[in-house]
């Protein structure tokens, strides 16, 4: 079982950034691939970026071009760097280890 924990959410004005971080532990393989999901109020879970052990990303289109997926399999950490950060990006984000596990979520909030 892996277990996956977030930091780095917050209050944030419209084109401001913030960097989101997970970290993992317990059961981890460096073929997972890991991501970020958010979910807004009165919405489904939605993908937001993953990311591949050898660096494959997928990003919404959404967050093309403002939003930056990473990891660290060294250190069973991954990364989203958001840029530019829109009022539609409030949402509380999700890291995930695919087919795995979630983190408990933490919450990004951007006012206009």
């Amino acid at each position: 079982q892996v277990q996956l924990v977030e930091s780095g959410g917050g209050l944030v004005q419209a084109g401001g950034s913030l960097r989101l971080s997970c970290t993992a532990s317990g059961t981890f393989f460096p073929f997972d691939v890991m991501g970020w999901y958010r979910q807004a109020p009165g919405k489904q879970r939605e993908l937001v970026a993953d990311i591949s052990q050898g660096g494959t990303t997928t990003y919404a289109n959404s967050v093309k071009g403002r939003f930056t997926i990473s990891r660290d399999n060294a250190k069973k950490a991954v990364y989203l760097q958001m840029t530019n950060l829109k009022p539609e990006d409030t949402a509380v984000y999700y890291c995930n280890v695919r087919g795995r596990g979630w983190g408990q979520g933490t919450q990004v909030t951007v006012s206009p």
